[in-house]
């Protein structure tokens, strides 16, 4: 895998989360214009951001195979400096892989259970919010990250943030029911950002390979709901290209690669602009009113991410 600075990392990773911010949007129309229910709209965004990377493979070379002693399938080596960094061998990769595919599946559903429980607002605030959390005491056990008192800070802004952003119209309701899925959806996700930090896999073949999986995984359940569009062809067709390009294909692959140097917890707190950009969306898109409240709250988000940047940039000069 090719060496990504932070700022290249930090410029991907925020371009993902700008790009899953469509997510939301393109959903809600494919049930509009396809009539499918919520499991059958992230088979097919799995099943098309799968092909839609196999195309972009054989187009620009993506996730090319490499000789041997330099491809991480095979247990081969890369030189980093004085250092030499041992690649994982095929078994791990195809473990990540798997690993990575099931969690997918798994936030995907609970996600949307997470809704029903509780509400869109509710289950947002929620999953995406504890996700940081986590990723930061995962980051700490497990990959040694150390967050220091700035980061924590800016960690707790951006999910003060969040709650203005998302909770502004007072309509929540709470169910543990609900509540308990949005945090397993969380869980889910938080593993993902750990296990694909913690890797120097080649990340657009882990990125295909989770779609494989994660869509194999919703399949049975996709048929069981419906899987063909019962509306307008050609736009349920031309939403679900777009829904497998923008916010999976070209989101997953440019975060995991942003996540091979930017810290797990950064990475989740940017992944935070995502709802931002769906608020953007609503009203430039959907006529929705976003009321002060909510205005500082996107801005206060927008802020702890920068701070979490410049930490990362700083830490990067003061490596070098």
């Amino acid at each position: 895998m090719t060496h990504v600075s932070v700022r290249r990392g930090l410029l991907y990773v925020s371009i993902a989360a700008t790009a899953w911010g469509t997510g939301g949007a393109a959903g809600a129309l494919l049930y509009q214009a396809g009539g499918l229910g919520p499991v059958a709209v992230s088979f097919w965004r799995f099943a098309a951001g799968a092909a839609m990377l196999l195309l972009a493979g054989r187009l620009l070379g993506l996730g090319e195979t490499r000789p041997a002693g330099d491809d991480p399938a095979l247990g081969g080596t890369r030189s980093a400096g004085p250092l030499t960094i041992r690649r994982p061998r095929r078994g791990a990769t195809l473990g990540r892989i798997l690993v990575t595919g099931v969690a997918m599946a798994v936030y995907q559903t609970a996600y949307f259970a997470a809704i029903a429980g509780s509400g869109l607002a509710v289950a947002t605030v929620v999953t995406i919010g504890a996700t940081p959390v986590l990723v930061a005491a995962g980051g700490r056990l497990l990959l040694g990250e150390r967050l220091g008192a700035a980061g924590l800070g800016a960690v707790t802004i951006a999910l003060t943030g969040l709650a203005m952003l998302t909770l502004d119209d007072g309509s929540a309701t709470f169910s543990a029911a609900g509540i308990g899925w949005a945090l397993l959806s969380a869980a889910g996700y938080a593993g993902v950002t750990l296990l694909n930090r913690a890797s120097s896999g080649e990340p657009y073949r882990t990125a295909m390979g989770g779609f494989v999986v994660g869509g194999l995984c919703l399949l049975p359940v996709a048929l069981a709901q419906g899987l063909l569009p019962s509306g307008d062809p050609l736009a349920s067709w031309a939403i679900i290209a777009f829904l497998g390009t923008v916010p999976t294909a070209l989101a997953y692959g440019l975060f995991f690669t942003g996540l091979a140097a930017v810290r797990a917890t950064t990475a989740s707190v940017i992944s935070l602009v995502e709802p931002v950009g769906a608020a953007l969306l609503g009203v430039l898109l959907l006529g929705e009113r976003l009321t002060v409240p909510a205005a500082c709250g996107g801005v206060l988000l927008l802020g702890a991410v920068a701070l979490l940047a410049a930490g990362e940039r700083e830490g990067e000069r003061g490596t070098t």
